[in-house]
């Protein structure tokens, strides 16, 4: 874009906002340009994506809607953004003409009402501040991502999240009560906060999981729920193998439990986590929490799912051993500033990830058919450090499965994504969606998944692109996340 016309915009952009609620610092500006799917090229300065011309933060849904209505009416492109712990290639830049539009400074938490048990905040107030806040009063989210010290609620809502309690409390879909969001062409639309109501299709959806694809979330309503602190147990195994695993994670669900966490990990992931204990065997996890009653039900039906398949069940694990992992599981700020600072030391990470679902029959075949393919195809498997998955959510009818991969980074930084992570990205995304399963279970489709959208979705891409027809007809919300962009695709993924 040239010069004059970044200057106009930033001139028009000052009649909306203040001067101070607009950056263009370049440090910044290039932060903005991606987000954690190009981690390691990002801290090697190798991005090879536009900047956008600013990063604007507004401070009330006015705002918000008098700067979607100036860029659509500009055609600029618009990246929503609250939180920045998208992975999936969300925040990523594809187009010179961009704004970023950053919910952050709208920080208010609006209402807690522990009477009809619900809390209300703004989009850019962080999950941890509202969890702080519900715990003085005995309460809580129930959401609990590992990014929870620095997630922001609206960012949360907008990509479908989930955190590790999801098997009890739900996914944040499951925890929206109502919500306020702004179209871009101005419309301010609010959900109004019902525990149910049957008045046509649920249009909370339209928002929830739309990525900055259709509109800008500004408020949001979630349940809160009273918390037991006293009553939490803690359960782990070592299991024979994966599928000794996911039967027993089955036999918990369908009987109708819900244990607040229910994990598998394989062997290979494992290792990273329970090294100190696990002797090169797959780990399973419990938790219960909850009412007394409810949690002592609970670990009855945990031992009795294990006693059925004792044949399998190589030991049981300290419970303190659980705890203390579980404990120190979530990510702060200081804990993504040390992942930074190793990437800049070395040419090697730990933790790429790629997260699915699948119903019981089928994750089990998804998951052994990845392992083959990655171990007999991908050109560099020699240079992989670990290769394993493990599951993390589950259901009455399925489970996730979260794979992960680590890797010497044997190439030029700009070209780590092309040459590792991308092509076993590509295996786990084919053989999921061979499987019947779902190719993005809670990261989102992003940009790096969106040449999958069409065969994801099969024949409702349908209601998905008439919906993005209607609500952004201009096509200047989040340019290439979940609608797939052939030509940025071959540019920026495929080159």
């Amino acid at each position: 874009m040239d010069n004059s016309k970044t200057e106009t915009v930033m001139d028009e952009l000052k009649t909306i906002i203040s001067k101070s609620q607009i950056s263009t610092n370049t440090e910044e500006l290039y932060d903005a340009s991606a987000d954690r799917y190009k981690k390691f090229a990002k801290v090697k300065n190798a991005l090879d994506v536009p900047l956008p011309m600013a990063i604007v933060y507004p401070h009330s849904t006015e705002e918000v809607r008098l700067l979607l209505t100036f860029c659509n009416e500009n055609d600029i492109n618009v990246i929503p953004r609250s939180g920045k712990t998208a992975t999936e290639g969300g925040l990523e830049n594809w187009k010179n003409e961009t704004v970023v539009i950053d919910g952050s400074h709208m920080d208010q938490i609006m209402k807690i009402d522990t009477y009809n048990m619900q809390a209300t905040v703004q989009t850019g107030v962080k999950l941890q501040t509202l969890e702080d806040e519900l715990r003085k009063q005995g309460y809580t989210t129930g959401h609990s991502p590992q990014s929870k010290p620095v997630a922001q609620m609206g960012g949360l809502v907008a990509t479908r999240s989930i955190g590790q309690f999801s098997t009890l409390y739900g996914a944040i879909e499951d925890m929206v009560v109502g919500l306020e969001c702004v179209f871009p062409e101005g419309e301010v639309s609010r959900v109004k906060n019902v525990p149910r109501r049957s008045g046509g299709p649920d249009i909370r959806h339209i928002a929830i999981g739309n990525e900055g694809a259709l509109c800008y979330i500004t408020e949001v309503t979630v349940k809160i729920f009273k918390f037991y602190p006293e009553n939490n147990t803690f359960h782990g195994y070592l299991v024979k193998d994966m599928d000794t695993g996911l039967k027993i994670l089955r036999e918990v669900m369908v009987n109708g439990f819900k244990p607040s966490v229910a994990r598998l990990y394989s062997e290979e992931d494992a290792r990273q986590h329970f090294d100190h204990f696990y002797k090169n065997k797959c780990v399973l996890i419990f938790m219960a929490e909850g009412p007394k009653g409810i949690v002592s039900a609970t670990n009855e039906a945990i031992e009795e799912a294990c006693d059925k398949f004792a044949q399998d069940v190589i030991e049981q694990v300290n419970s303190s051993l659980i705890e203390e992992w579980f404990n120190n599981l979530n990510w702060d700020q200081s804990r993504i500033d040390d992942e930074i600072r190793e990437m800049q030391e070395n040419n090697t990470h730990d933790g790429f990830t790629t997260e699915v679902s699948a119903d019981w029959e089928n994750v089990i075949n998804i998951y052994n058919s990845v392992m083959a393919r990655i171990k007999n195809e991908f050109k560099r498997a020699d240079e992989l450090t670990m290769l394993g998955g493990h599951s993390s959510h589950s259901y009455l009818n399925g489970t996730n499965m979260y794979f992960v991969y680590n890797y010497t980074i044997n190439c030029a930084p700009e070209d780590e994504v092309q040459v590792y992570h991308h092509p076993i990205h590509e295996i786990i995304i084919e053989e999921t969606l061979k499987f019947g399963g779902s190719m993005c279970h809670h990261h989102g489709i992003g940009k790096y998944r969106s040449e999958w959208t069409k065969q994801e979705h099969g024949s409702a891409y349908y209601m998905l692109n008439k919906l993005k027809q209607g609500f952004d007809p201009k096509g200047i919300m989040n340019h290439g996340t979940i609608f797939p962009q052939e030509k940025e695709i071959s540019k920026y993924i495929r080159s």
